[in-house]
């Protein structure tokens, strides 16, 4: 028994998690299509026509709408003894890279964004420490290494405003990774046997000057709790509302001084982008392939004529082939 199937523009991706032939988690599969996620390789997953595919389309064929891992388990599975005997050749005759916008139903939020107001007037920019506090940021990296050394320094003018720390706190977290040396070793040493949480190094064991500034606005949250109350500077878990040991979050500083609640972002474009090396950057977008899938099947004469008579009683006009796309049956040949 031979079953020809048409398909156009078959999605060749998966933005969720997991398996689709498996029991769905309680909190259902992840979604890994958004734009954070896509910075990991791994989260851009290209999909073939397999067997459980072509199953999953005859199930479907017959009528059944279970997931094929619930049919399979099921009493009286049509396809138990025949399953073996599938074969399949898909043909795809054209393949396209598409720049396609998927949705997201669970609403991210945007990392660089925020709704409402800026609240300028908090205390944590207008108390008698916010200059000390905040005048962190004003050094350069070696008076910063002073700093962290407990020697005297001298704090730059600087603009205490929610705007304005996030502009700075931009240009460190660009500032390039340095050598584990003189000074600067001395100064992460320091930071690491005081903070556990502190990493402030990357893959190659270079300093990432964003670490050290965010751990020392810790350093100094610490020192001045001698002459000030510090209260305010705190979030209530004791840490500085979006700033970590290692870095910052634009979305989180945001979100605690602004009026609003943080931006929702309800979809993006499905694209992945990275740095390979001899070649430079690449992208990748979705793929949709259209083409012809053969499905042969080595049973009897009757056991084909049964088969063909439940996909006639069924009327599956049009279906998906694996995610998204067209499909229908243009023939069956016994």
């Amino acid at each position: 028994m031979k079953i020809t199937i048409e398909y156009e523009s078959s999605w060749r991706n998966s933005f969720l998690d997991g398996c689709n032939n498996e029991p769905l988690p309680k909190t259902g599969r992840k979604f890994i299509g958004s734009m954070t996620s896509l910075k990991k390789s791994e989260n851009y997953i290209q999909r073939e026509v397999t067997l459980e595919t072509v199953m999953g389309v005859l199930n479907r064929l017959i009528g059944d709408q279970r997931k094929l891992y619930q049919s399979r388990i099921s009493d009286g599975y049509f396809f138990e003894e025949i399953e073996p005997l599938v074969h399949f050749s898909d043909k795809p005759s054209v393949v396209n890279s598409e720049m396609t916008y998927i949705r997201n139903i669970t609403g991210s939020t945007d990392q660089n964004s925020f709704t409402g107001m800026v609240k300028v007037n908090d205390p944590i920019f207008t108390a008698e420490y916010a200059s000390s506090f905040w005048g962190i940021l004003s050094l350069e990296l070696p008076e910063l290494i002073q700093f962290v050394l407990k020697k005297e320094v001298t704090f730059k003018p600087i603009v205490v405003d929610p705007l304005s720390l996030m502009s700075r706190l931009d240009e460190i977290n660009k500032l390039k990774p340095v050598e584990k040396e003189g000074n600067l070793e001395r100064a992460y040493d320091l930071l690491a046997a005081k903070f556990e949480k502190f990493k402030g190094v990357n893959n190659k064991g270079l300093i990432l000057p964003i670490g050290l500034y965010c751990s020392a606005l810790y350093l100094q949250l610490e020192r001045l709790s001698t002459q000030y109350d510090m209260s305010s500077a705190k979030t209530k878990a004791g840490g500085i509302g979006g700033i970590s040991n290692n870095g910052f979050t634009k979305k989180d500083f945001m979100g605690r001084y602004t009026t609003g609640e943080k931006k929702r972002i309800w979809g993006n474009p499905y694209i992945q982008e990275e740095l390979v090396k001899g070649i430079g950057k690449t992208r990748q977008l979705m793929t949709k392939a259209s083409g012809t899938l053969e499905i042969e099947i080595d049973i009897s004469r009757e056991k084909a004529k049964e088969l063909e008579q439940l996909i006639e009683n069924a009327g599956v006009s049009s279906f998906y082939l694996g995610k998204k796309g067209l499909a229908y049956v243009s023939n069956i040949r016994i």
